[in-house]
This record gives C-alpha cells, sequence and structure tokens, in this order.
C-alpha cells in the first residue's frame, strides 16, 4: 500500500464520526485556533441545526465531553491539530494544511451536513 494511500485512508477513518468532521471543517474555513467553546457551538450548528440559545445545557454539556474527551485528543494524537486541554485551545497543524483538499471532497460528500461548509 502506498504512503498516499495509508494518509487517505487514516483520514477516511478519522472522518467517520461526523463531530470531527465538523471539528475540521470549522478549523478549515476559519484557518486560525479555536477554543473548544467555539467548536462546541460549530459542532450545535451543524449536528443538531439548533442555535446556541436554545440548546439544552445536557446537549452542549454532552457535545463538549465528547469533543474534550474523545474527539479533540483522536485528531491531536493523527498530528492534524494540536490540543492543550488546560488552555481548551485547538490549533491546525501543518499536517492538517497538507490534507485540506482530500478534507474538502469528504465534506462535500457528506449528505448529513445540512449547512455544508465552504473550504
Amino acid at each position: 500500500m502506498s504512503e498516499n494511500s495509508t494518509a487517505f485512508d487514516s483520514l477516511l477513518d478519522l472522518c467517520q464520526h461526523q463531530h470531527r468532521r465538523i471539528v475540521l471543517g470549522t478549523l478549515a474555513e476559519e484557518q486560525r485556533s479555536l477554543t473548544l467553546n467555539d467548536l462546541t457551538k460549530a459542532v450545535l450548528k451543524y449536528n443538531h441545526q439548533t442555535p446556541v440559545t436554545e440548546a439544552s445545557e445536557d446537549v452542549l454539556t454532552e457535545i463538549r465531553l465528547s469533543l474534550y474527551h474523545v474527539h479533540l485528543p483522536k485528531l491531536a494524537s493523527r498530528g492534524l491539530i494540536d490540543y492543550d486541554p488546560e488552555r481548551e485551545l485547538v490549533e491546525p497543524t501543518e499536517q492538517f494544511d497538507q490534507v485540506k483538499p482530500t478534507l474538502s471532497a469528504i465534506l462535500d460528500a457528506d449528505p448529513s451536513l445540512v449547512a455544508p461548509m465552504e473550504l
């Protein structure tokens, strides 16, 4: 298997969960560091189609905890983001920039994102 094929398979694996797709798409769209709170709101917007003002505290907490404990550490372990859990700050890496074209194609093909993200 070629290195490109392995990298593609790895990115597909990371994109299996919609929360990770939303995080990656939001980081690509914003092109800057984002807080855990910013990413929680993005997941709420794209996954739940609910304004923050109308979301229950339970839903926000569930999203935040899943990002904090599961999704952000997984993206960081694969080198796509730098994640500082103490400061609750997420920053795209150079490797992230390299996968943007492939990520764009994956996000465009996601039928569950009602409001597709522009990269």
